[in-house]
């Protein structure tokens, strides 16, 4: 099988997250992913800075670029709940960045500010989408958004299109939080999306690894860098632990898209960061139920 472009996808880095250490987080996964061979691109699916701010995306910026400057590939970034349109456009533009850090990308010519954007790969269409709600958990994709990314889909890129976006479309049926906090219009999406070359829709938000079809369409939903949840938690309580993960992501030939997870060498991996009560909201407690 040849593989016609290789992605590293990222998300959820949180910088300035009050609970870890995400910085380290950051650093560790990308010493670990630094044998990857054959990258084209990196993605960060995200919730950059958890406290929306500059300095966050900043950081994220800087070590994330410092990793595709050495390899000579672009970066590209998407909005999440975390994130603050203003901030996340003051430092990364239009998300989309070459190896040395030119922005590249042409965004949506919409003056609400949504920083949704396309550029291309070595003949592969990247297209990110703000889902991003300001003061929400949830994500939702508007009219005009959606009506620009069917002009865009419209005619088919020489080696396809893939999407990236926070909130996933897609949600586990036992979750008590995933169809509360998921894209709230994934049908709208689904509509938009039918019948193009899009091979994957990338995101990030629910910290753990997920995949799904959205009318076909293979979604793919990478585990956070800063925490990872666990899904051992007893109903109802959702546990976040330490553990930063990312994913490769394949595209070309016949079982194209391939996805496989990359978990960092962190000795304290799996240690619990925190333990919520997912129905009622309740802050974070000390110990399991």
């Amino acid at each position: 099988m040849t593989v016609r472009h290789r992605i590293l996808h990222l998300s959820d880095t949180h910088f300035n997250s009050p609970d870890v250490d995400a910085p380290a987080a950051l650093a560790q996964i990308l010493h670990d992913a630094r044998h990857v061979t054959d990258l084209d691109l990196v993605v960060v699916s995200g919730d950059i800075a958890d406290d929306g701010s500059a300095e966050g995306c900043a950081g994220v910026r800087e070590q994330v670029g410092r990793f595709c400057a050495e390899r000579g590939i672009p970066h590209v970034y998407c909005t999440g709940n975390h994130d603050t349109r203003d901030a996340f456009a003051a430092v990364l533009g239009s998300g989309h960045l070459s190896a040395d850090g030119t922005d590249t990308g042409t965004t949506m010519p919409e003056a609400s500010g949504m920083r949704a954007a396309v550029s291309h790969v070595a003949g592969l269409r990247v297209i990110t989408l703000d889902s991003l709600v300001p003061g929400q958990v949830h994500g939702h994709l508007d009219e005009a958004q959606l009506a620009w990314l069917r002009d865009v889909l419209a005619e088919p890129a020489e080696a396809g299109s893939v999407l990236v976006l926070h909130h996933p479309p897609i949600a586990v049926p036992t979750s008590p939080i995933m169809d509360v906090v998921n894209l709230r219009n994934g049908d709208e999406l689904a509509d938009a999306v039918a019948g193009t070359d899009v091979h994957a829709i990338l995101c990030g938000h629910f910290h753990l690894q997920l995949s799904g079809l959205l009318r076909g369409v293979p979604v793919w939903v990478t585990p956070g860098v800063v925490t990872r949840i666990d899904f051992t938690a007893p109903p109802r309580w959702e546990r976040a632990v330490l553990g930063a993960g990312a994913t490769v992501v394949d595209l070309g030939g016949p079982a194209s898209p391939l996805f496989h997870l990359l978990q960092a060498r962190d000795p304290r991996a799996g240690e619990q960061v925190y333990l919520v009560d997912a129905v009622s909201g309740d802050d974070v407690v000390e110990e399991q139920p």
